[in-house]
């Protein structure tokens, strides 16, 4: 049996490439998952570098968030409350300032793995300082900063550049001085980090002299950082401030990272799941259209005395051999994959270049190993039929399927549809007994993918029972265009139903992974215009260009009043936004909503010129909030009850003043109030966009020139932009789906190529009793046709019907399961330009088989 395969590998390598090619891809997008994965999580966990490396107590003015470790204190606190006190060698003050860093283009710099940019003061004290200069100097002047290594390579900055800060209430223009790490690294955990000195900081932070945010103390030599802890906390009780060690602080943001690091190599498995069905999918294809095409070669094996289990054998083994191979090239391949991901996810405003590429056993040896699986379970099927190869078949040529049985592949199909039922059924429960929200939502959908793709795995089984209907349809429109060759190809086509199934089956899975995104990409797209159009009033919009992990980057205050004083102005209100923790009600242990709500905040007398929003909520007074149905649905809540929310500010009471309603979820999704009590909740909080009533657009754009990445929108596009920043990560998601898409196709050009190679006997002795040239290749294309016929149908079908799954589990108006009629003549025509273009070499080496190697052939 060893010799037999070393023999089959050498004489059949051709198709053995083309299997090994589609392992190679599939094992490819799985090690390039992985490894995206893993340099996901060590651009957002790796790094245990921390600007507290140097410091052993943190004293915080007022309270601050115990469950947020990168949370700002609410209150101030003053150096001189410290220093001198017993144990305390020495003392700097510290605030943090969310900012969004702007290049010489203008262009956002992104902070590693979703985090924030923070402009922070300079330490000055070598004891408390974290900070190494490997480039230039500390700034000492107004406008000088020093940035980490990663804002400098990412902006491409050296000493001497320039860099935009757009802080909550202006643009600051400054120069870097110097370039830093911290602890060897180039950021840290909370993400970026750009030093400036104090009075510089404590002016954008919005704090009077002398006081700070927080104390970083130094511990005198001998004293241990927890005891120094408490001696402060007993000393300053009763002075509103929170004392802890810094190790506490640093642990907790460690495992906030490394929790926030598996959530995103969990989504990333989950867009790679797509691709491992796909290449599974793929190479049990190739694998079964090359066991057809030895049947005569095995049946002569089992006619001289080789028994089922070594035939297994030996297809199991040339899986084996072709799996080590491929997963060899695959791990290779999942580098550059895996760096195509990397700019797709900064693309959608997710900057995972901290992380550095991963050589480690795990990087390596779970894709050889899930490759090797695949290809054990691709060759299962194959293997299977090879061992019920009868001795009579060799009798037969290769191109002649047998019969089969129809019942066992029925109820196989029907096995198959019971299991996709396992994730259907639980879609359903989930979204009748949890309440309405994003994680509902997202746990309906992936249940219901996985179901889909099984589904698709049924269909595949079933497809060989739709040949001869629409094969015999094929057939007859062929002999009406193209007189005999048409019949042939009926012949053909009829005759040999797995044949022409696995490559529909191939282009189905394609045409299923775009018809799908198309609809849910359309559907919402659509909904989010024309709702976005009815809610928005003003005719213009400022807003920022570039992403940032969150949506689009932030615009300072100021922008408002610049728009405002551009004649011809009637209204200029800046729409804000924030997050906030629902204290009291706080949701129950076992409640699923989420503690946290998004705020949006603008002035109310500006609002109903700007926004139309729905239901009857009235103009809220300062310590007054409106909800969406939706929200307060949610937690529970009703109108005039009293709440408490916990905001960067601290502790807020509020009262509901009643429900709203934004159709469009573009520009208060959750909830709304003034802006005045917006500044209680987050003085700082960053502006979305600026909504304008009135005015010409050209002065406008004159108007906020000097804001970085400023740009001025009409309402259709500002809707469509909003939308987009909406539906972030889509560039990820279309990377996966076109991969896996390319993958599908490959395997259905392998597959029609693989099956005229099958074919050479019969093409030889069609020439040689007289059939064309052109009639062996119109017999291709008939053929090729049934192909798209099957493949679209089940496709379409497929696609159609995981939408209106969608649909029905979430009840989401965003989800609609009829396509238009443009895009479903777009996916027919692609699928039949895709088809004939793989069959066109096939039908040109079809065409040109010689009698004698026909005769030769198995």
């Amino acid at each position: 049996m060893w010799l037999i395969a070393r023999r089959s590998f050498t004489e059949g390598w051709p198709r053995l490439i083309a299997t090994l090619l589609a392992a190679v891809f599939s094992i490819g997008l799985i090690a390039g998952s992985m490894q995206f994965a893993l340099r996901a999580q060590d651009a957002v966990s790796g790094s245990d570098a921390s600007e507290y490396a140097r410091t052993d107590v943190l004293v915080h003015g007022g309270r601050i968030d115990p469950d947020d470790p990168f949370s700002v204190p609410d209150g101030r606190v003053r150096p001189d409350l410290v220093a001198g006190r017993p144990g305390v060698a020495a003392v700097a003050g510290d605030a943090v300032v969310a900012v969004t860093a702007a290049g010489g283009d203008g262009k956002p710099i992104l902070a590693p793995a979703g985090g924030l940019t923070q402009l922070r003061p300079w330490v000055a004290d070598p004891r408390l300082n974290p900070y190494t200069l490997v480039a230039g100097r500390a700034p000492a002047a107004e406008g000088e900063v020093a940035v980490v290594r990663h804002v400098a390579r990412a902006g491409k900055l050296g000493t001497g550049s320039g860099l935009d800060l757009l802080l909550p209430r202006e643009t600051l223009r400054t120069k870097v001085v110097g370039i830093v790490t911290v602890q060897g690294r180039g950021a840290v955990a909370g993400g970026d980090l750009i030093l400036a000195g104090p009075a510089t900081v404590r002016r954008a932070a919005g704090l009077p002299e002398g006081a700070w945010q927080s104390l970083w103390v130094k511990a005198a030599p001998g004293v241990p950082a927890a005891r120094l802890s408490q001696d402060l906390a007993g000393a300053l009780r009763g002075g509103s401030v929170t004392v802890r060690t810094a190790a506490s602080l640093r642990d907790k943001q460690s495992a906030d990272t490394q929790a926030m690091g598996a959530s995103i190599g969990g989504a990333i498995g989950m867009l790679a799941s797509v691709s491992v069905f796909v290449g599974l999918f793929v190479v049990a294809n190739t694998f079964g259209t090359l066991v057809r095409q030895r049947t005569r070669r095995l049946a002569l094996l089992s006619a001289i005395g080789a028994t089922p289990r070594q035939l297994k054998r030996l297809i199991r083994f040339e899986a084996l051999a072709l799996g080590l191979v491929a997963s060899l090239l695959g791990v290779a391949l999942g580098y550059p994959i895996s760096a195509v991901l990397t700019r797709l996810f900064a693309a959608d405003g997710f900057d995972i270049s901290a992380g550095d590429a991963q050589f480690g056993w795990i990087a390596m040896s779970i894709p050889a190993a899930a490759g090797l699986l695949v290809t054990q379970l691709a060759a299962w099927r194959a293997a299977r039929r090879a061992a019920q190869v009868s001795p009579m078949q060799a009798l037969r040529v290769s191109s002649a399927e047998t019969p089969g049985r129809r019942w066992p592949r029925l109820l196989g199909a029907f096995a198959v549809f019971a299991c996709a039922w396992m994730f259907f059924g639980p879609a359903f429960a989930v979204g009748a007994e949890e309440p309405p929200g994003a994680e509902r939502t997202i746990g309906i959908s992936v249940l219901l993918l996985l179901g889909s793709m099984v589904t698709v795995s049924a269909l595949a089984v079933l497809a060989p029972f739709f040949v001869g209907p629409l094969g015999g349809l094929v057939g007859r429109i062929g002999t009406a265009a193209g007189g005999e060759a048409g019949r042939l190809a009926r012949a053909t086509i009829t005759r040999s139903p797995r044949r022409v199934s696995s490559a529909a089956s191939s282009l189905m899975l394609g045409v299923a992974l775009v018809t799908a995104t198309a609809l849910v990409m359309l559907s919402a797209q659509n909904r989010f215009d024309e709702a976005g159009r009815e809610v928005m009033l003003a005719d213009h919009a400022v807003t920022a260009t570039g992403k940032t992990a969150s949506g689009t980057a932030p615009l300072p205050a100021d922008a408002a009043a610049k728009a405002a004083a551009v004649p011809g102005v009637t209204q200029a209100a800046a729409l804000t936004a924030t997050s906030v923790t629902l204290v009291d009600p706080a949701p129950g242990a076992d409640s699923a909503a989420p503690t946290d709500f998004t705020v949006s905040g603008i002035d109310q007398a500006a609002l109903p010129s700007v926004l139309d929003l729905g239901g009857r909520l009235p103009a809220l007074a300062p310590g007054r909030i409106g909800l969406t149905s939706t929200t307060m649905e949610l937690y529970g809540l009703k109108k005039g009850q009293r709440i408490v929310v916990r905001g960067t500010g601290g502790r807020v009471t509020l009262t509901v003043a009643g429900a709203y309603h934004d159709p469009s979820h573009l520009f208060a999704d959750q909830a709304l109030v003034a802006a005045a009590t917006m500044r209680q909740l987050d003085k700082a909080a960053p502006v979305q966009a600026v909504l304008v009533r009135g005015g010409d657009p050209g002065a406008l754009a004159k108007a906020v020139a000097g804001v970085p990445g400023a740009k001025v929108l009409d309402r259709a596009a500002h809707v469509e932009h909003a939308s987009k920043a909406m539906m972030n990560g889509l560039q990820v998601i279309y990377g996966f789906i076109g991969m896996s898409l390319l993958l599908a196709l490959f395997g259905m050009a392998t597959t029609v190529s693989m099956s005229v190679a099958e074919r050479t006997r019969e093409f030889g002795l069609l020439g040689a009793v007289g059939a064309t040239v052109g009639q062996l290749r119109a017999i291709v294309r008939w053929e090729a046709a049934a192909v798209v016929l099957l493949g679209t149908l089940m496709g379409l079908g497929t696609a159609i019907g995981t939408v209106a799954l969608l649909h029905t589990a979430t009840g989401s108006s965003f989800l609609n399961p009829n396509p238009p009629l443009w895009l479903v003549a777009l996916v027919v025509a692609g699928a039949a330009v895709i088809t004939l273009a793989v069959s066109a070499l096939p039908a040109r080496r079809a065409s040109g088989v010689p009698v004698l190697e026909a005769a030769k052939a198995e």
